[in-house]
């Protein structure tokens, strides 16, 4: 053969070496485009399955169930009082209250001695609703007020004395100033056998 032959022949050699590395280039391209595609798509389905868990776990598990305000094996009872209906302590014009008050108590032994007692647990709440005026009875803390007296005044037919917080007017030593209201705090008992006053009815005409 000669070498001219032989440099013709040469060249073709060199461009199939040249598509065979191409080839496998692209093959080993396409080889890992799969494999991280395939990665992506079974992690992601790892964490929906996780996800899948933890919502089935969670739905698993019972709700916590509310606290009581009150023991069970001992409810509170509640002692309905006859509604009230006072003239108020307004000066200007003539206002009265119509007031329905529920006691609530400890145990029934509680509500046979307010029984007994409630002649004078209705003066004692009476004379509290007299010396009130409308403005008073009209907001929401002179309602709280209000509920607290009621309770006060309510077991003191049953023994306890109880002094609640009062208001005294002290003026100036050389009477220049107006009067002040100055508050006397005072001891209140506790552990009363009435833990509490609810309203039924408030009516303020």
């Amino acid at each position: 053969m000669s070498a001219a032959a032989v440099a013709d022949a040469a060249p073709p050699a060199k461009g199939g070496k040249k598509k065979l590395i191409i080839i496998i280039a692209a093959a080993l391209l396409v080889v890992l485009i799969g494999g991280g595609g395939a990665f992506f798509l079974l992690k992601g389905k790892s964490a929906e399955s996780e996800d899948g868990t933890e919502a089935q776990a969670e739905a698993r598990e019972p709700a916590p169930k509310p606290r009581p305000k009150h023991d069970a094996k001992n409810p509170p009872m509640f002692v309905p009082l006859d509604p009230f209906t006072v003239n108020l302590a307004d000066k200007e014009t003539e206002r009265y209250a119509q007031i329905g008050v529920t006691l609530e108590i400890e145990d029934a032994k509680v509500g046979e001695e307010l029984k007994l007692y409630m002649p004078a647990i209705r003066n004692n709440i009476l004379m509290v609703l007299s010396h009130l005026t409308s403005a008073q009875l009209l907001t929401r803390e002179g309602k709280d007020k209000l509920a607290l007296s009621i309770m006060y005044a309510s077991v003191r037919p049953l023994g306890y004395d109880i002094e609640e917080e009062t208001e005294e007017e002290a003026g100036a030593t050389d009477g220049t100033a107006s009067p002040k209201k100055k508050k006397k705090k005072k001891k209140v008992q506790p552990n009363l056998p009435v833990t509490a006053v609810h309203f039924s009815n408030f009516i303020v005409q």
